[in-house]
């Protein structure tokens, strides 16, 4: 009876051989998988995560200078909005950094911020914390405290030795913010010039949600000053909404 009758194998027939695959040199694969890594690092940086440097010291002791912090980016995808108390990057809306030297970033700095790799340099954002959203009145009377919708705020992030309050001119104010905008304020009161005192540029001080980037979440470096930024708890306070 024959091999083919019986289903049984001969000896004599060898299975066809697979032709061996030929694995790539890796010096051939380097710059693909580099290739890769950046598209990535693109990716993650355009709407995940961006990493920013703390040029100067208007958020200490919260951000102090040259920390670096890690930008949630994703979230504003979803159509959420800064609340009170964020700490968020913005872009300048509009000559607040005029006539502020801005160091010149080599190409290796610009290429590495291009992708999220380090912070961005040279870029024109700025960060602070969100003290009133739509709607909110926002006031500051003598040293303080700061009062928004009518409640004080107890602010325990503020710099110390710092009051609530700045008895400037411009540190003396009663604000209502309008629609798609934010009030914003450094935590290092006496040494920050943010929306109190650009009120009387075109937005009065204003910031549009629009120029938002997105909200700070984390110090990322140096290792010693690793934190997380959550809302502090004043914002959370009865009424404050209403």
């Amino acid at each position: 009876m024959s091999d083919l009758a019986t289903g049984v194998r001969s000896d004599r027939e060898e299975p066809e051989a697979e032709p061996a695959r030929r694995r790539r040199p890796f010096w051939v694969e380097l710059p693909m998988l580099a290739g890769i890594a950046l598209v990535l690092a693109f990716l993650i940086k355009t709407f995940l995560l961006q990493a920013f440097l703390i040029p100067s010291g208007s958020m200490e002791n919260t951000l102090r200078v040259d920390d670096r912090v890690l930008v949630d980016k994703l979230t504003p995808w979803f159509g959420s909005e800064p609340e009170r108390g964020e700490v968020v990057v913005f872009r300048d809306p509009g000559g607040w950094l005029a006539g502020r030297p801005v160091k010149e970033p080599t190409s290796f700095q610009k290429a590495l911020g291009f992708v999220g790799l380090m912070p961005a340099a040279g870029e024109q954002h700025l960060i602070k914390r969100v003290i009133g959203v739509a709607g909110d009145t926002v006031e500051c009377k003598g040293t303080g405290p700061l009062k928004v919708n009518g409640k004080p705020l107890t602010e325990p992030y503020v710099f110390q030795g710092n009051t609530p309050c700045s008895t400037d001119p411009e540190g003396q104010f009663e604000v209502t913010v309008p629609a798609g905008s934010l009030w914003v304020m450094g935590d290092h009161r006496q040494a920050s010039q943010d929306s109190r005192y650009h009120q009387s540029d075109a937005r009065a001080g204003m910031v549009p949600v629009s120029d938002v980037v997105g909200r700070a979440i984390v110090v990322a470096w140096p290792i010693p000053h690793w934190s997380t930024l959550p809302v502090p708890d004043t914002f959370d306070q009865p009424g404050l909404a209403d």
